[in-house]
This record gives structure tokens, sequence and C-alpha cells, in this order.
């Protein structure tokens, strides 16, 4: 997997709800329950109910970020 294919998948899933699990470092997650709801260059959002987070596709690519469509 590259990184222009995960761009096109993440821009595919802008809008839908989904579950992400963050490594925060030291064998801790983070669940993330939201939305996708904007992809840039280098990055995309997700929304969640209090926040927007952003992640990098690169985070996607070496798992440190790894979700699914809810």
């Amino acid at each position: 997997m590259n990184i222009e294919k995960i761009k096109k998948e993440v821009t595919g899933m802008i809008g839908k709800k989904i579950l992400a699990k963050v490594d925060i470092g030291r064998n801790k997650y983070e669940y993330i329950e939201g939305i996708i709801l904007n992809t840039y260059p280098f990055l995309f959002t997700i929304k969640t109910n209090n926040e927007v987070k952003s992640f990098s596709y690169s985070d996607v690519l070496t798992k440190n970020i790894i979700f699914k469509i809810n």
C-alpha cells in the first residue's frame, strides 16, 4: 500500500462514520468515534463529539491509526 492509494480510500470515506484506534505510544491506544470531515494534500481530519483531530496519511501507512467504517 502507498500514500496515493491511502489518500483515495480516505477521500472516498468523507462523511462516513468511523471507529479509529490511535497508537499514542508505550502500548497505549485511544479509541475515536467520529466522521471523516475533510482531506488535504498531507493530512485528513476526523470530527468527534468535542473536537476535530487531524492525522497524516503516513500515520495510516505506519499503522499509528487504524480505522474502519462504523
